[in-house]
Parts: structure tokens; sequence; C-alpha cells
């Protein structure tokens, strides 16, 4: 089985537990509160403005024979790059008065950390995990989510850049993906992907429990 493969098939007991997310239900039904889409926005900030800085991480310590995960991280980079911005504008045009000053949420602190521990401590290859949950997730729910939404809480487009861009983007960057990793041979690093990916599905999906919903206080500062 080619590993793309093989990583689908043995992450989707992992996957399904994220989509089972009361949060993730909830928004792709456009139930949620400004207050919650204001939430994820915040959360979403404070782990991108960390995703070219993790890719510069793993980059920097892959090994020659990994030159291909390199140059292709180089590529994603260049896509990557300032998205965070997006999400700020994202949030400035829902509430024109929330600023982020805050730290992130616990969940969403120790899920940056654990991809950066990862990286340097055992396998900068494992990186690619991350990629996998992150892109899967924005593919099969990002546009969907951000439609549904925007007509739930009747707020323009302007407000949804970062949502509705990441849908149909990262459609092509799976087909990329999926093809880079097919590409990779070395049993040691399908084993630290396939990991990752694991534990980046249970660690996201804690992300998305964070976020206050249905009621739920939204306190900006824990």
């Amino acid at each position: 089985m080619l590993f793309f493969n093989q990583l689908t098939k043995d992450t989707k007991h992992e996957r399904e537990m994220l989509y089972q997310t009361p949060q993730i239900i909830d928004a792709l039904r456009g139930d949620i509160s400004q207050a919650t889409y204001i939430a994820y926005l915040e959360q979403a900030y404070h782990h991108v403005k960390h995703t070219v800085p993790l890719m510069m991480a793993a980059g920097s310590r892959l090994s020659e024979k990994n030159e291909f995960l390199r140059e292709a991280l180089v590529e994603y980079a260049k896509d990557e790059v300032g998205h965070q911005k997006w999400v700020l504008n994202d949030i400035r045009s829902v509430d024109p008065e929330m600023v982020i000053l805050g730290q992130p949420k616990p969940a969403t602190e120790m899920m940056i950390a654990y991809a950066y521990d990862y990286i340097t401590r055992i396998n900068p290859a494992g990186f690619f995990g991350m990629v996998f949950v992150l892109e899967s997730t924005s593919t099969a729910m990002g546009t969907n989510a951000a439609n549904t939404i925007q007509k739930s809480l009747n707020l323009p487009s302007s407000c949804f850049s970062y949502l509705s861009s990441h849908g149909s983007l990262d459609i092509e960057h799976m087909k990329f993906f999926k093809q880079l990793m097919n590409k990779i041979s070395d049993k040691d690093d399908q084993k630290a992907i396939t990991h990752m990916a694991k534990r980046m599905f249970f660690l996201y999906s804690n992300v998305f429990r964070s976020i206050p919903h249905k009621g739920m206080e939204v306190n900006y500062a824990a």
C-alpha cells in the first residue's frame, strides 16, 4: 500500500474523533454565535502564526537524504507566510474592537509545544503528520463551514478570508502532499509522520473543545 493511503487508513479512528467534536459539528450546522466564531479565530491566530516557524525548524533539522522534503517545505512556506494576518483581518472585520493581546488557551499552547518538541527532539519528518491533520481538516470542512457560518451570522465575506481560502487552497495542497508522502520509503520517517498525525488529531480536537459555545461564557483572557 502506498504510504499516503496507509497514513489515511492508520489515522481513521483519530480523524473521526476530531470530526465528532461538538464545536465542529455546531459550526458545520451554522449553530454558533458570533462570539464563538471570534473565539475560534483567536485560537487560529495563536497556532497559525507558528506554521512557518515550524516549517523552518523542521527543514533545518532534516537530513541530506530528505532534501526533497526540505524543498517541499520551502514551497509550503511560500504559500503559508503571513496567513496569521488574514486571521487578524477577519477578527477586525467581525468585531473592530477585538484586539489580540492575550495568550493562547492551554490546548492551543500544548499543540504547538508538542510540534516543536517532536521536531527538535525526535524526528523532524514527523512535522508532516501535523501538515496532514491541518490540511485534511481544512479540505474537509473549511469552505463548507465558512459558507454555513456566514449565512447563519449574516456577516460579509470579508469576515471569512482565512476559513474560506483554506478550504479551496488546501485541496491543491493535499494533492501535492499525497505525491510527497508516496515518495517517503524510510520506515522510521513513516512511523514518525503517522505518530504525529495521530497525536495532532487528538490535540487539535482539544483546541476546538476549548472554544466556548452553546451559551458558555467566552473569556478571551483564559
